[in-house]
Order: C-alpha cells, then sequence, then structure tokens
C-alpha cells in the first residue's frame, strides 16, 4: 500500500510522442495493471493531458463521442506505466453506499457480526491506484457529491459512520470520462446522461478532447483486430469499411443520420464478415438494422459511394462476378 513509483521515463522513448516530459513507472506489474494492447494508437494530445495527470496529480477527463477509446486510452497508458488500474462505470445502479461502503454481517470465530466494509472509493484512495470513473456524465447526483470530496489534489474523504478520515496515497491518481463534458443530452445520443454540478466541472484540472483517428491509423487498428484482412484484398475492403464509417460521421454530424459507425463497429463489421461471408449482409448486421428505416436511403448512398454497388444489390453483383466471395481472403476460409 505504501508502493510508489520507482523511476522515471522519457515520453519519447516510453509513448514514441515529441516531448521532454518525463513521467513515473512502476518496474513491476501487478494483477490490477491492465494488459498491454500492441495494436493500439496513442492521440499525442490526450496522451500529454493524461501523462500529466499521473505525472503531477491533475485530475484528467477525456471526452468524445462513443467509440473513440476514452477509458482504453487511459488504461493504455497506466499499462505501460505498470500502474495498476481500476475502472467504474457510473451507471444509475452504482449507489453512495457502493462507493464509500456500508455494514454488513460477516461471519467471525462462527459468530455473526456486524462490520464496515470499504467501498471502491475508500480501497482506491490508500493505495497506489488510478481510478477511472467511467461514463461519468450518466452518475447519480448523490454519488457524483461523493466524488466531488476528492476532486481536490490533496482531498480527503471522510466516513461519517466510522468517523474517520482517509488521505490519499502519494500515487492515487483519478480520471474520469464522458460523453457530454457535463452539458446534458443536448443531441438525443446519449439517454440517461446529467448537467453536471458547474463547481464539481471546475474541479476538473485538465479536460481532453478524443475524436476519432485518421483513416489510416483506423484501417491498421481494424487489420491488427481482424489478421485474416492482412493482404491486399483484405486491406481494400477494410479502406471501404472506414470510408463508410466516415460518411455515417459526416453524416451525423450535418443531421442526416440520428447514429453513426465507431471505430468499434467497423471492427464488429470485420468481424462479422469473417462468420457470414459476406460483407453486405455483415454489414446490415451490424449496421444497418440499427438505423431509422426512413434513414435507409441515405445509408445505401453512403455504401454505393464507397463499394460500389447498391446496397440491396450487393449480395447479387456480388455473386455474379465473384466480388462478395473475393473480400473475404482465401487465408479466413
Amino acid at each position: 500500500m505504501q508502493r510508489t513509483p520507482d523511476r522515471m521515463v522519457s515520453v519519447r522513448e516510453c509513448f514514441g510522442i515529441d516531448s521532454s516530459l518525463m513521467v513515473p513507472m512502476f518496474d513491476e506489474r501487478d494483477d490490477h495493471v491492465p494488459e498491454i494492447d500492441t495494436a493500439y494508437r496513442f492521440n499525442a494530445q490526450v496522451t500529454l493531458a493524461i501523462l500529466a495527470g499521473f505525472t503531477y496529480n491533475r485530475r484528467v477527463m477525456v471526452q468524445g463521442l462513443h467509440g473513440t477509446g476514452k477509458s482504453t486510452h487511459i488504461e493504455q497508458v497506466a499499462a505501460r506505466l505498470n500502474w495498476p488500474c481500476v475502472r467504474v462505470n457510473l451507471d444509475g445502479h452504482i449507489s453512495r453506499l457502493d462507493l464509500v461502503g456500508k455494514d454488513a454481517i460477516v461471519v467471525r470465530d462462527e459468530r455473526q457480526i456486524t462490520e464496515f466494509q470499504e467501498g471502491i472509493v475508500p480501497w482506491a484512495l490508500q493505495r497506489p491506484v488510478a481510478l477511472i470513473f467511467d461514463e461519468y456524465d450518466a452518475g447519480r447526483p448523490d454519488v457524483m457529491f461523493v466524488i466531488q470530496r476528492i476532486l481536490e489534489r490533496d482531498g480527503s474523504l471522510t466516513l461519517l459512520d466510522q468517523n474517520r478520515v482517509i488521505r490519499p496515497h502519494p500515487s492515487f491518481r483519478l480520471f474520469a470520462t464522458s460523453n457530454t463534458v457535463g452539458l446534458g443530452n443536448l443531441n438525443g445520443l446519449y439517454h440517461g446522461t446529467q448537467m453536471l454540478n458547474h463547481a464539481q466541472m471546475d474541479r476538473w484540472n485538465v479536460v481532453a478532447t478524443l475524436s476519432y483517428l485518421p483513416r489510416e491509423d483506423e484501417t491498421g487498428i481494424v487489420l491488427a483486430r481482424v489478421p485474416e484482412l492482412a493482404d491486399d484484398a483484405g486491406r481494400a475492403l477494410v479502406e471501404s469499411m472506414v470510408a463508410m464509417a466516415a460518411l455515417t460521421r459526416k453524416g451525423f454530424a450535418t443531421g442526416d443520420l440520428s447514429t453513426l459507425m465507431s471505430p468499434r463497429t467497423v471492427i464488429n463489421w470485420a468481424e462479422n464478415c469473417q462468420i457470414f461471408r459476406d460483407p453486405e449482409l455483415a454489414f446490415r448486421l451490424t449496421f444497418l438494422n440499427k438505423c431509422d428505416e426512413a434513414e435507409w436511403p441515405i445509408v445505401s448512398e453512403y455504401y454505393q459511394r464507397c463499394f460500389g454497388v447498391e446496397l440491396g444489390e450487393a449480395a447479387t453483383v456480388g455473386a455474379a462476378d465473384g466480388r462478395a466471395d473475393r473480400a473475404v481472403p482465401q487465408a479466413s476460409r
């Protein structure tokens, strides 16, 4: 519990980012350190913001649309620093007692006694742990005021039931991810999100915005996740998929579509191509059926631009000239 980082490492060497920043790192990994994803691509600006949190104990919030990899970004930074990391999803079922702790009946020496069991916040606060509050803007108001107590850099947590004050471990770090930056469900995309208290938002020292990756990087990630598509035909297919995703994002931004394809959706589409052996059927089952039927003509137009065939005719045309068959590399069969 008194463990602290063992050494300082260069951001340039560890993350390949042109910066002179030195960051703390643990030499040994434990069970709470995330696994390193070698295919993950870092956004330089967001990475520096997260590293500032680890190095200078800043409270860092990462906001952005779904599927951009906000939580994964923090975890992958922690993984390379061997920093223990715990994620808590602030869904509607998380209560104040879950975070702080509560009395529970336990058996000691064959007798039932009432004993206080710490919640995740006091547990993490006393350890060298990076605590991530996922879906931060979906938290209940009573839960958010518990978190507000520890948002100060040296913020202590008072357990009223225990008459005890918990002071943070020197290597405790706090992060959060959100879709709306505390402004609520303005565009109708994120139901269940709340408008956050401005005094609480003001306590976050750094707020970074994570956008979707450039097409080349996104293509590389999909190919890394689905290595069966790593030949020339597979790369061409994935590039068309990523181009399709980019069009849905532009359509969403202009109000033509009510949903969009995230990188996660593209990966699911590529994986489903391996299952169904038909890119068009995989597309329908992965994304199209999630869209409003009134938007299908727009989606079909996007598909025609990227694949050269109408969405409804893709399977027929592909079967006639072998295109759909060639879309799935021979190595994957």
